[in-house]
């Protein structure tokens, strides 16, 4: 029997397409890559699958002898694509390519490259594990980097002969996963945990080849992705309007298709009027409303409507109810600030749904309108439903602009920022800006800290003596009363060691005077610092230093650790300046919380030392280096300046549990 169509089917699209052709009974062979392939579909009736390696005769002789050729490759197969056009154009046989959707490339925490050597490039420049899921014949780049064997994980097809190949580069043992995909997130999730990953190289395979589930995964594992890019590839058909197309050429009736139903993100505003109009002509045309009770209100209601702001439940809502042909997501506001729309429009599936967002007028925007104020000098911020740490913002800029949360929200800024050094910046506070009980308040922190305000408030904070950026602070600033204190040279050479983000967690165990939280806080002032300490002196000294250094994101925390360390979040990153003798269960403690917690460990005796990398070894971690520090500072006598040197302190660094073969 010839065959009418040839199909390279290596894809989900490719099968999909294959059982489509089989069920019409259309005479076509399913050419794929490997054995491997061959088994995922389901050969006979009018339908052939051949794993033949094609050459050019090869694939001149399969496409000759039909009159359609599709193209289902995959979206990173250049090479094929342009054989198999080539060869249609040289026969004269029409062809069609099957192009997959793109997945969500545009996300922070992805590196993007050009190519797979350019990947390998990037990881040979940086440190840490990584986890390669780009296919085994792109391995033989990440050879190129130092070191492979003991930090390049792959994950491949579950076939002898890619294992063979494999094993041959060095990739084999505990270093190589043979399996078949697409995975779902918690697997990709585990596999990151599991081999310690700072990176994830992944091309962008589209939501049929799990690259959403990839993402959503690294974002979750704090892993850095390094998407290699898209070859360019002729314009092609999406699955559905292939079938179409296949369906007309054959006399055979086009599949069913669900309807494409439109979504729209829509700013509301600060209050009735503000609504654009295009925000206005999408809740017009909308079957449903979908957003906070305040906001369908807003909206004028009238229609169906779903009231929530959970983004998981609003696109269940929207898979389970296929009725909805268009949808208004309502966001307070501006779409673009602290809005839901980020993460609705990082998750949604766009091939399911066509998305629009109607921009709104954001509250800060009108506050300032307000006001007379401007607001492109300003840092913007949110404390609504989150942790924000408005004050250190506010003592680092001239301008700080957030949102507050609850009705508390605004008494609670105002008194946090008398105490913690800015009593003289001025404070603006809208109040249920837009709306009827719209009020505005002006004035220093302890005249507004006792008022009143409603549970919708934003504040403007401007601070006319913005501190300069601090590191290595002095130590005579801060208070030390009788308790211990990592010296300067040290503490920054401690913290640069954390290598700390912006918004880490970390906990500072033994922390003294509380210095080496202060310079932690300051580093991270989107995170959160937590203090332990045993005596009460020295708790109470880490407060009053959390005050003096305007760094509300240090929170003493009083107790022996490990003891005192049950109920806090998992760290990112801990300092251990003193155990107490409890090293072990300390670090048994943050590495259950999180395997990946960054760790740094400061000894001034050998014995602690000692003890130190034995529970390091012990415990399976990854031991970074120790470095011994020695510093000696002058003391002048007379005409003479003599060096006193300062206790040798000895810097361990580990980077949580080390992978496991």
């Amino acid at each position: 029997m010839d065959e009418h169509v040839a199909l390279f089917a290596g894809t989900t699209e490719g099968r999909e397409l294959a059982a489509l052709l089989r069920e019409w009974g259309v005479p076509t062979v399913a050419c794929v890559a490997t054995g491997f392939g061959e088994g995922l579909i389901e050969a006979g009736g009018s339908l052939r699958v051949s794993s033949e390696r094609l050459g050019p005769e090869g694939l001149a002789r399969v496409i000759g002898g039909c009159s359609v050729a599709v193209d289902a490759t995959h979206p990173y197969s250049a090479g094929m694509t342009a054989k198999i056009e080539a060869a249609c154009r040289a026969l004269g046989k029409e062809y069609v390519r099957v192009e997959r959707p793109a997945g969500m490339t545009a996300a922070d925490g992805v590196v993007e490259v050009p190519s797979v050597a350019a990947a390998a490039d990037f990881i040979r420049g940086v440190e840490g594990n990584v986890l390669v899921a780009t296919g085994s014949r792109d391995l033989r780049e990440f050879t190129r980097v130092e070191g492979y064997r003991d930090r390049i994980f792959a994950r491949v097809l579950s076939s002898p002969s890619v294992a063979a190949a494999c094993a041959e580069m060095g990739f084999e043992g505990r270093n190589v996963f043979l399996m078949q995909g697409p995975f779902c997130e918690e697997l990709n999730y585990g596999m990151l945990v599991q081999t310690g990953a700072r990176y994830l190289v992944t091309k962008d395979s589209g939501d049929a080849g799990g690259f959403r589930e990839k993402m959503d995964a690294a974002r979750r594992a704090g892993a850095t992705v390094v998407l290699v890019g898209r070859p360019e590839k002729p314009p092609g058909a999406s699955l559905g309007d292939a079938a179409d197309m296949l369906a007309d050429r054959f006399g055979k009736p086009r599949p069913a298709r669900a309807p494409r139903r439109r979504v729209t993100v829509v700013g509301i505003g600060v209050g009735p009027g503000t609504l654009t109009r295009d925000g206005a002509a999408a809740v017009a045309r909308a079957d449903a409303l979908i957003g906070a009770p305040r906001m369908i209100e807003a909206a004028g209601g009238g229609r169906e409507s779903f009231p929530e702001y959970r983004v998981d439940r609003i696109l269940e809502y929207l898979d389970a109810n296929p009725r909805i042909g268009s949808a208004a997501v309502l966001a307070s506001g501006d779409t673009g600030f602290f809005s839901v729309a980020k993460e609705l429009l990082s998750k949604i599936d766009r091939s399911r749904y066509d998305v629009d967002v109607a921009c709104g007028v954001s509250s800060v925007a009108y506050l300032c309108s307000k006001t007379g104020e401007s607001w492109d000098d300003a840092v913007l911020m949110s404390s609504h439903a989150r942790e924000s740490n408005v004050v250190g913002a506010a003592a680092a800029s001239g301008k700080v602009i957030a949102l507050l949360d609850g009705p508390g929200g605004a008494s609670r800024l105002c008194s946090a920022l008398s105490e913690y050094g800015l009593g003289e910046a001025e404070v603006i506070i809208g109040q249920d800006l837009g709306g009827e009980a719209e009020s505005i308040a002006r004035g220093r922190p302890a005249d507004l800290a006792g008022m009143e305000f409603g549970r919708l408030c934003i504040a403007m904070v401007k601070n006319g003596s913005p501190r300069e950026a601090r590191s290595c602070i002095p130590d005579g600033e801060f208070a030390r009363g009788d308790a211990p204190m990592t010296k300067s040279e040290v503490r920054a050479l401690s913290v640069a060691k954390l290598r700390l983000r912006r918004d880490s967690v970390v906990y500072d165990v033994g922390a003294g005077t509380g210095s080496v939280s202060v310079e932690a806080a300051l580093a991270a002032p989107e995170g959160a610092v937590y203090s332990v300490e045993r005596e009460e002196e020295a708790a109470s000294l880490i407060e009053e230093n959390a005050r003096r250094f305007s760094a509300p994101n240090v929170h003493a925390v009083r107790g022996e650790a490990p003891a005192a360390l049950e109920g806090l979040p998992a760290p990112t990153h801990a300092f251990i300046g003193g155990s107490s003798g409890n090293m072990r269960e300390i670090l048994e403690d943050v590495t259950s919380k999180n395997p990946r917690a960054r760790i740094v460990i400061n000894s001034v005796t050998l014995e602690t030392l000692s003890e130190a990398i034995s529970c390091i070894r012990e415990m399976g971690l990854s031991e970074e280096e120790t470095i011994s520090v020695s510093v000696s500072r002058s003391k002048r006598v007379g005409r003479y300046h003599f060096m006193n040197a300062q206790n040798t302190v000895y810097i361990t660094v580990c980077d949580g549990i080390a992978p496991r073969g």
